[in-house]
C-alpha cells in the first residue's frame, strides 16, 4: 500500500494511477484528509512509489503539483 499526499487535483491523481497497467496496478482504497491510499499489486511499495511519482510528474498538471508519495 502507498500513500499520496496531495491537496489539489486528487481526482486526476486517482484516475491516473488507476489507469496504469504496466507492471504495477494501483487500486484506490480511501482518503484521509489530503492522503490518498492505494493498494498496490505487481511491485513492492518502494517500486510503486517510484512509478507513482514518475507518472504524476509526467502529466502537464503534475509537473507543478506539490505532492508526496510514501509507502503506507
Amino acid at each position: 500500500m502507498i500513500a499520496v499526499n496531495v491537496a489539489m487535483q486528487q481526482d486526476k491523481v486517482i484516475e491516473l494511477l488507476e489507469s496504469l497497467t504496466e507492471n504495477v496496478t494501483f487500486t484506490y482504497k480511501e482518503k484521509k484528509g489530503i492522503k490518498l491510499l492505494f493498494e498496490v499489486k505487481g511491485a513492492s511499495a518502494e517500486e510503486a512509489v517510484k512509478v507513482a511519482k514518475e507518472s504524476i510528474k509526467a502529466q502537464p498538471w503534475g509537473s507543478v503539483l506539490f505532492f508526496q508519495c510514501t509507502p503506507a
